[in-house]
């Protein structure tokens, strides 16, 4: 059992025969049941072509179609990336990964607008992750996006974080401590942005194979601490919680174009101790977390 994506899901590359989503998607396909589990491209131009043995195809809903792909990857440059997203959501696709980075902030309201008014009227809900996110992994199973697959391993402890380097830190942690990873997600720092920490959260907690679970989180808007909030009062599990940015400066963008602190409960010191009220294991050195977390179980 997993969350959002397991060995039997099918996948549609967005933007395959880019430099980028060439190298990833081969990655992805060499990883664990991936052979099985990417089975169309996307490209207008080069329809009726394959690559890595994976048949190209003239756009998503045609794709989706002929192979039974529910799930989009896509790595399209920034200025189509929010089209090819929405592209996905109009082809009644279950979920939709972006790892394109530096889509631009309008673009990306424009489409919330759009997926928002879609389901008001009564059409299907698609799950979005990302933009500017590493993806997602379910070790052993299936791997989306640009994680290295060789430091994860099948286990019971689920990863959410904001920062893409973070989630492969606690990965990495946890599988040299012999825990291994029920699922890791990469939500991304981007502003606006698909799934949060806290739908992240509810999954894990009702995901009768994980155990306890790591929440890494950034400096900037309100989203970590509405999570811990929700799991004071819901979750079941163990967690141990992370905040990057304890000496970021106010006012100050910090790497991710979300990392900014704009108010008091923006600050990763706030944050801390909103987690730690809420019945989180935190730490400031996110060296501790795989090493906290193993104390816990």
């Amino acid at each position: 059992m997993s969350i959002f994506i397991n060995k039997d899901t099918r996948i549609i590359t967005q933007g395959i025969t880019g430099k980028t989503g060439q190298f990833h998607t081969e990655k992805c396909i060499e990883y664990a049941n991936g052979k099985n589990c990417f089975v169309a491209g996307v490209n207008p131009k080069k329809a009726g072509e394959s690559i890595f043995g994976v048949p190209i195809f003239g756009s998503v809903k045609e794709a989706a179609q002929q192979t039974g792909a529910t799930v989009s990857v896509i790595y399209v440059p920034p200025p189509g990336a929010a089209a090819a997203i929405w592209e996905a959501v109009e082809a009644d696709l279950d979920f939709v990964i972006c790892i394109t980075e530096g889509v631009p902030v309008r673009d990306m309201l424009i489409l919330r607008n759009k997926m928002k008014e879609k389901e008001a009227k009564g059409g299907k809900k698609t799950l979005l992750l990302g933009p500017n996110c590493p993806g997602l992994i379910t070790p052993d199973e299936v791997k989306i996006g640009i994680m290295p697959g060789h430091i994860h391993m099948k286990g019971r402890i689920g990863v959410v974080s904001r920062s893409g380097t973070l989630t492969y830190e606690a990965v990495g942690q946890l599988t040299e401590l012999g825990l291994g990873q029920s699922s890791a997600v990469g939500i991304g720092g981007d502003p606006i942005n698909g799934l949060k920490h806290i739908d992240v959260m509810k999954a894990f907690n009702d995901d009768p194979d994980t155990d306890a679970v790591i929440m890494i989180g950034e400096i900037g808007g309100p989203d970590e601490a509405e999570a811990a909030v929700w799991c004071k009062a819901n979750m079941k599990k163990p967690i141990v919680g992370f905040i990057a940015g304890v000496t970021a400066p106010a006012g100050k963008r910090m790497g991710h174009a979300g990392a900014l602190i704009s108010g008091g409960a923006d600050t990763a010191n706030a944050k801390l101790a909103i987690m730690e009220e809420c019945g989180f294991t935190v730490t400031r050195d996110p060296s501790e977390m795989g090493k906290l977390l193993k104390a816990l179980l």
